[in-house]
């Protein structure tokens, strides 16, 4: 018999229905997006900070479920992907998100401008060498997406070698999920002038001074530009099978928020379990304390 629940009890929002770009190729016009929402959230930041809380013992459990799983044989596994532009706080997510997680089975990647050796290879190859192993859940604080992105807006490839990469990010991801990958991507999203207020506090703090570029402010004269190559790489990189989510992200408390329960949603979906002893439970016991 189906438990009824209690009188003014509200249903938690899905996350991964309200913040997910569809699929089929429609356009993406982030500035549609408010940067400041908190689409399905708590009521404020103290809210949302005791949600994160809450959600921690329940996300640790699921993943210590994952691992264990994977001892059995279970080659399921998580990949958390985290773009956005500078500020937006891929870092502060890492941080404060997987704080939450046993560090022991996380596999967390940052990847910066390619190697020399990297660059020898296609593309995706340094992207491969980073994947996370069964039981594990991997974070990318950026991506393969840079060879799109950046690649597009710097002009770093021909136009005709950066559109002949979407097709192969969705055959990669297509065949992550065939080998028991879950991918999660989130575009954290900020605005302009949010991007500003946070480059001026790294100004303003001389422990933040080691963060700042001034590249940066360069980089802020192509924000259209990026807007547009995240715009394209959101139309035609989400699939049924790994679609993206926008995350607003002016609100901090917020992004760390969504992307936390962003995660549970999914680890809750596959509802790892732990395995079965593969031994007598009980002789073992006998013999421990036949052992006093």
């Amino acid at each position: 018999m189906a438990r009824k629940r209690s009188r003014g009890a509200k249903k938690e929002p899905s996350l991964s229905k309200l913040l997910r770009v569809p699929d089929g190729g429609k356009r993406v016009d982030l500035a549609s997006f408010d940067t400041r929402a908190t689409p399905g959230g708590p009521e404020d930041k103290k809210a949302g900070l005791a949600g994160i809380e809450q959600m921690g013992e329940r996300l640790a459990d699921l993943q210590e479920r994952l691992w264990a799983a994977s001892t059995a044989g279970d080659r399921r596994r998580v990949l958390l992907v985290l773009q956005g532009m500078d500020t937006s706080g891929k870092g502060g997510t890492v941080k404060h998100v997987i704080g939450l997680l046993n560090p022991s089975g996380c596999r967390i990647k940052a990847f910066k401008a390619p190697t020399r050796e990297e660059r020898k290879h296609p593309f995706l190859w340094r992207i491969r060498q980073a994947l996370p192993a069964p039981g594990e859940i991997g974070i990318f604080d950026r991506s393969h997406y840079e060879d799109v992105l950046i690649a597009r807006v710097r002009n770093l490839a021909p136009r005709s070698e950066v559109t002949r990469r979407y097709a192969r990010i969705n055959r990669f991801e297509e065949s992550l999920a065939q080998n028991d990958v879950t991918v999660i991507k989130c575009f954290l999203h900020i605005s302009y002038d949010e991007q500003r207020a946070r480059l001026l506090e790294r100004l303003d703090r001389p422990d933040k001074h080691w963060k700042f570029n001034p590249g940066d402010i360069d980089e802020r004269a192509l924000w259209p530009a990026y807007q547009e190559a995240y715009e394209l790489a959101l139309r035609r990189c989400s699939t049924a099978k790994a679609p993206w989510y926008v995350i607003p992200a002016d609100r901090k408390w917020y992004r760390n928020w969504a992307v936390s329960r962003l995660l549970l949603e999914h680890l809750e979906a596959l509802d790892p379990q732990y395995p079965k002893a593969d031994f007598d439970v009980e002789e073992c016991r006998e013999r421990l304390l036949e052992d006093v």
